[in-house]
């Protein structure tokens, strides 16, 4: 006998049902995806994925990069580190050359895996390795370009993403091909750069100027802003692992920019990362596009699948 004697099962004899086929339902098999062989191309690919999460998030979000294109609004790469360290810097260019990336907003980072790249071909050190040493952001010409390309971007007046790209070029570096800044500076596409002090590794560096690296990067948040008001009526901003910095630095470009007057309406959005956090799904997905100002997405996954992906669907017609 149950020791809870007041306590009775409740009965379910009259509960309500109704017919399966009268009930609206958020899934059919015309979204399932498709069947695919060693001979399908790349749009018979994209078609038959199924239209379903984050394929359909990709899908929509393709349309707007593609409308804001035909519109000329910008389409903002909002780009950590991790982005140019997973190898797709070759996706990015292509898409400059497309026209699906009118600029860039980077985290420190950027222009140092960047910089690595151009002048050798690598980048991303083994910090468990060098850390214990003391090693760890040591490497001699990653520092002095960095801060060198800052201290003159201070006296020529530019942001700091316009000066490491200019510093970085200008060294004709071997491998070229495979940077984002070089290419963006051949195209004269913006780079805006935007630091978190210390958090790189050229910040303890000899020739390290704090002066000069916040004079730039403020310069550079300046420019950001001028790009976002540039957005109202069909823009596109990415943010693409940046978990902190480029999420609030979003944020106050978009309040900076109705307090001034500018509605930054029309927009669309998105936080792309292989784990979602509140602060770019908040400061980028959810206020801008509060009130019907926009529309976000959020893409869970890594980004050297999820990447690749969008830049299928840019690039391919059908179903987008």
């Amino acid at each position: 006998m149950s020791i809870y004697e007041n306590l009775k099962p409740l009965q379910f004899e009259d509960i309500k049902t109704y017919e399966l086929r009268s009930r609206p339902s958020k899934i059919t098999v015309g979204d399932f995806a498709g069947s695919l062989d060693a001979d399908s191309s790349l749009q018979e690919y994209l078609d038959n994925l199924p239209n379903i999460l984050a394929v359909k998030s990709i899908r929509e979000l393709s349309k707007s990069i593609k409308r804001a294109r035909k519109l000329s609004k910008p389409v903002i790469w909002g780009i950590g580190g991790h982005v140019i360290k997973t190898g797709l810097s070759p996706i990015l260019i292509d898409l400059m050359k497309q026209g699906f990336l009118t600029a860039i907003a980077s985290n420190g980072s950027v222009l140092v895996h960047d910089t690595e790249i151009a002048l050798e071909g690598f980048t991303s050190e083994d910090v468990d390795a060098t850390l214990g040493k003391g090693d760890f952001g040591a490497a001699k010409e990653t520092g002095e370009i960095l801060n060198k390309a800052a201290s003159r971007g201070q006296i020529d007046r530019i942001g700091l993403g316009e000066a490491v790209c200019r510093e970085v070029a200008g060294l004709k570096p071997k491998f070229a091909d495979y940077s984002v800044l070089c290419e963006a500076f051949d195209r004269k596409i913006p780079v805006t750069a935007h630091l978190t002090i210390g958090a790189d590794i050229g910040h303890f560096h000899a020739s390290a100027d704090g002066a000069a690296l916040g004079e730039t990067s403020h310069r550079d948040f300046k420019l950001f802003c001028s790009l976002i008001n540039e957005m109202n009526g069909g823009g596109v901003y990415l943010n693409y692992g940046s978990a902190v910095t480029l999420p609030e630095i979003f944020l106050k470009a978009i309040t900076i920019n109705r307090n001034l007057g500018n509605e930054v309406k029309g927009i669309t959005t998105a936080n792309f990362d292989f784990i979602q956090h509140y602060r770019p799904n908040t400061n980028v997905v959810r206020r801008p596009n509060a009130n019907g100002a926009g529309k976000g997405y959020s893409v869970t996954g890594h980004h050297e699948l999820t990447l690749p992906l969008l830049a299928a669907h840019l690039v391919c017609e059908g179903k987008d």
